[in-house]
């Protein structure tokens, strides 16, 4: 048995030395935490404001695709689409569940969205100018979910490491979606080739950068290798998923937006040019294109649902006063 520390005035566990060391034994040891189990206040804090983040990516994510449903070439197209919107809603609510369970309400984790205190990728503040857009989202930005997320798979922490398992299948299919999209573009006219070409050339830069600073600039990444909440740095998934794109890419007759984009046969990798971090920065503060518009839809949608969660819990309640009764 491994010491739980000390229960203080306020219900919380007093973190002593022996209770640290233990916990980190069990991250060791690759045992999975549960709901119950007594945990690092930091370690829960950590996966609160991930898993957050992670389930409001997914709620946010489904605007800029929402955008273009009604302008689909194609009833299969649209028919499909609407299937990987609606995917991205259910994702958003197995991972609000998830962050529930570490003692956070959703309309905590809502009102700190709205609010700006919590953030969502940036990916998502960068408009869909084009149907092309629509296959490299697909494509790139659910291939980089995906290169995120597997890992996740294993985290320590079992309810979103179980969440993830559903959720990296769908995104799978999504990013295999997304590809034949772009090959049926890539085989087309040359309009349509060219459309193609200008969605790669915009959305490759922040694609990259979905994985985060550079392991020096993260200011979390090392304690949350530590836990096992993350598997593989920053700078190790966004190297795999370049290696698994550009050849990708090649195949489609694309051309990638970096100059210095060579393989590199000593490391067995791709060399790539440097990163626009300031752009990163700036776009995760809100000065993104996008970034008001998203805030804004999110909050119409809240307000405008409010009679909604209303309803359901007068009829939870109604319904709980009945099995009393019945009891």
């Amino acid at each position: 048995m491994y010491s739980q520390g000390l229960i203080g005035a306020d219900g919380r566990t007093e973190e002593t030395e022996d209770f640290l060391a233990a916990f980190q034994r069990r991250m060791d040891a690759e045992e999975k935490i549960e709901p119950n189990d007594a945990m690092p206040e930091g370690y829960r804090r950590t996966l609160v404001r991930q898993i957050g983040q992670h389930a409001h990516s997914e709620i946010v994510g489904m605007l800029p695709e929402g955008n273009w449903i009604t302008r689909a070439p194609s009833l299969k197209r649209k028919a499909a689409l609407l299937a990987k919107v609606q995917d991205e809603g259910g994702h958003g609510l197995y991972l609000y569940s998830a962050a529930e369970t570490l003692g956070v309400t959703r309309e905590q984790m809502t009102e700190e969205l709205l609010s700006g205190k919590a953030k969502y990728s940036s990916i998502f503040n960068y408009p869909t100018l084009s149907w092309a857009d629509i296959g490299i989202i697909g494509w790139l930005v659910d291939g980089a979910a995906i290169m995120n997320q597997i890992p996740l798979c294993r985290c320590s922490y079992g309810p979103y490491a179980r969440a993830m398992i559903r959720v990296c299948r769908e995104e799978s299919f999504h990013q295999r979606q997304g590809y034949e999209l772009c090959l049926t573009l890539s085989r087309g006219t040359e309009a349509q080739k060219a459309m193609l070409q200008d969605a790669l050339d915009r959305w490759w830069w922040p694609c990259l950068m979905m994985f985060g600073p550079h392991d020096g600039d993260s200011l979390h990444s090392d304690q949350s290798m530590a836990w096992k909440i993350k598997r593989f740095s920053n700078d190790d998934l966004r190297q795999k998923f370049i290696d698994a794109t550009v050849p990708q890419g090649e195949y489609l007759g694309l051309t990638f937006p970096d100059p210095e984009l060579k393989w590199n046969e000593e490391k067995g990798g791709y060399d790539h040019g440097p990163i626009d971090w300031e752009e990163f920065w700036r776009v995760v503060k809100g000065g993104g294109q996008m970034n008001r518009d998203r805030i804004t839809a999110r909050k119409k949608a809240w307000d405008e649902g409010a009679w909604v969660r209303e309803a359901a819990l007068v009829h939870a309640e109604k319904r709980r006063a009945r099995q009393l009764a019945a009891e």
